[in-house]
């Protein structure tokens, strides 16, 4: 058999077998872009076992109704998670990663949600009845997050002034480096206190 191309992007990177997380993207934030290329060297850090999707949306994702974008992602992510047969503990997504996030309450999985859709009931209810350890990341300018209905919740939360949903500061470079920095440091903690302490998530 050839050798893979030198091109070709890798999705998995390997630790340990029995702590797998399962990193899930935005619409068009890619695993490859810094919160979430960050959050995989962290995790590798801790010594976990990183999966990261790479999807393509479909063409008319646009004309999906919320239901419609809710079951997509939930297809895609429960078959992640489902190839790990019990492995995953862990989910780490960026923005449209978030709609999974009935997923995670469900089956007791911890998370760290970065920009999370706030604005939709179903993220919201869910991360309501969610047990597992799961961070909250967002900033005050993302017109998707909801400074109230976060601190409403008894998750972890980081939230950054005048960042938007890139959790980027508008014209300002060097002042975004410093939020990427603190949503980092921030994403070391939480999983450094997952450890091997977590109870095994829901198999059903």
């Amino acid at each position: 058999m050839p050798d893979p191309s030198p091109f070709t992007v890798p999705t998995r990177f390997d630790g340990a077998p029995d702590r797998v997380a399962v990193v899930v993207p935005g619409v068009g934030y890619s695993p490859a872009r810094p919160l979430l290329h960050f959050a995989r060297s962290v995790l590798l850090q801790h010594g976990w076992t990183v999966q990261e999707l790479w999807w393509q949306v479909p063409d008319d994702f646009s004309q999906f109704t919320v239901d419609d974008r809710i079951a997509w992602v939930e297809r895609q992510v429960t078959q992640a998670i489902d190839t790990e047969a019990g492995a995953c503990r862990l989910l780490v997504g960026k923005s449209l990663g978030s709609l999974a996030c009935g997923i995670a309450a469900d089956r007791n999985i911890a998370a760290a949600w970065l920009t999370p859709v706030l604005t939709i009931d179903h993220v919201a209810r869910a991360l309501q009845r969610a047990k597992a350890p799961t961070l909250l990341i967002g900033g005050s300018a993302d017109k998707l997050w909801d400074s109230r209905i976060a601190e409403s919740l008894r998750h972890d939360i980081l939230e950054v002034p005048s960042a938007d949903h890139a959790m980027e500061l508008a014209d300002d470079a060097a002042g975004s480096v410093d939020v990427l920095r603190q949503v980092v440091s921030r994403l070391d903690r939480f999983i450094g206190s997952l450890g091997c302490r977590q109870d095994r998530p829901d198999r059903s």
